[in-house]
């Protein structure tokens, strides 16, 4: 798996892919919305019971594989353009 962490994480578009590929299952399985978590300890409280349901980590997991797949290369690898890229 060779994949440029530092040159994705630059882009705040990834960033946030990966943040909903988190968030999203999570509240969906909870039945909620965005809306919903008014306060940190509510959002505390729903990643701790989420993290601790292995159905819900389990849609976690494939959500945040998808995220992280590129679809214009074979398997788990950015293409070769990308791993020489260097972070500006």
């Amino acid at each position: 798996m060779k994949i440029n962490w530092k040159v994705r994480f630059k882009n705040p578009l990834f960033v946030a892919q990966l943040g909903m590929s988190v968030l999203v299952p999570i509240l969906a399985y909870a039945n909620l919305t965005v809306q919903d978590l008014t306060t940190w300890k509510a959002l505390g409280d729903l990643l701790l019971g989420a993290f601790s349901n292995p159905y819900v980590l389990g849609l976690v997991v494939i959500s945040v594989y998808n995220a992280i797949l590129d679809p214009t290369t074979k398997g788990i690898n950015d293409s070769l353009n990308v791993l020489n890229k260097e972070v500006e």
